[in-house]
């Protein structure tokens, strides 16, 4: 009988809404690889969007020997500086997220470079995981395109995610850390401003 009672209490808690919540949660999350410039300036920006749990500056498109900083940095390893972004997709989606990489983190148009950087570590890439992402991001291109959202054509490539390698512990974050840097100020500052002005519903502190 008393095993017969615990058994009959795990399936309750099982059953209860704490329970089923948890496990929704944990169902619900989802991950996005983005490259668009210095990893620096497209962390912050995806830190201030609503939905968005976590954003881990790294490395993808390369090999895990050689997914440190000084290497990335000679424009010889296949890798370009990006972001994995975890994020609830009942809070916000990917299409949205999208949107936000696209006319805010970074300017699409410019090959191997972004702003004063220049190399293939600094590509703007999509790197998906799943075919509805590959789709998505396919779509997003040509709408934009459609939009004449830039006047020049969208460089951006949309290639499958092998690996994504956290970068470096102090590269995570940094913009908050180094606020009164010259190259912060002038460089990732106005993708915050423009972000809160462009999406307000989206935008968070």
């Amino acid at each position: 009988m008393k095993a017969r009672a615990l058994l009959v209490v795990a399936a309750l808690m099982a059953a209860a809404p704490g329970a089923a919540q948890t496990g929704a949660t944990r169902q619900q999350s989802e991950t996005a690889v983005f490259a668009g410039g210095c990893f620096w300036g497209v962390d912050a920006v995806f830190r201030h969007v609503r939905g968005v749990t976590t954003v881990v500056s790294g490395y993808a498109g390369g090999g895990g020997a050689t997914a440190r900083y000084d290497l990335v940095s000679t424009s010889t390893t296949g890798h370009a500086e990006s972001v994995e972004v975890t994020f609830d997709p009942a809070r916000i989606s990917y299409e949205e997220l999208l949107r936000v990489f696209f006319t805010v983190a970074h300017d699409p148009t410019e090959r191997d470079r972004q702003g004063p950087d220049v190399g293939s570590q600094y590509r703007s890439v999509v790197f998906f995981r799943t075919p509805e992402q590959h789709a998505a991001a396919v779509a997003m291109i040509a709408a934009l395109e459609r939009e004449t959202a830039y006047p020049r054509p969208i460089v951006t490539e949309v290639v499958p995610l092998a690996r994504f390698y956290p970068a470096e512990a102090y590269h995570q974050d940094y913009l908050a850390h180094h606020l009164t840097s010259p190259y912060i100020v002038y460089n990732d500052l106005p993708k915050l401003n423009r972000l809160q002005e462009r999406f307000p519903k989206l935008y968070q502190p």
